[in-house]
């Protein structure tokens, strides 16, 4: 999946650092922030947005019904009003199924040697 975990846990990340997780502009993590009501980083005096666990959960599934299913924002939005838990679950299925596909691919390339 697009999300890059870091192994450090940080309290907050920055816009650069979240978009950095998706692959993602800052621009469209911005935008996003004007589409989904959900979706509401902390600011400092300055405007610096900060984003918790909590904030990084909810752009991951904004980023998996938008990005990975193809959803307009209209159609994800009203997803995630209607069945919150439901495309919690969906993008949880997803990203295991995706991180196996990739764990499978590494251990193909370990057997191709081998043969």
């Amino acid at each position: 999946m697009a999300l890059k975990k870091e192994k450090i846990q940080k309290l907050y990340y920055s816009i650069k650092e979240v978009a950095a997780m998706f692959d993602v502009k800052e621009s469209l993590l911005r935008y996003w922030e004007t589409e989904f009501p959900h979706l509401r980083p902390k600011t400092t005096r300055n405007n610096v947005r900060q984003y918790t666990d909590k904030d990084i959960e909810q752009i991951r599934l904004i980023y998996n019904l938008v990005k990975v299913r193809g959803f307009k924002l209209s159609a994800a939005r009203r997803m995630l009003n209607a069945n919150r838990d439901g495309a919690e679950k969906t993008a949880e299925i997803l990203e295991s199924l995706l991180d196996m596909r990739t764990q499978l691919q590494e251990l193909k390339k370990q057997l191709d040697v081998i043969v």
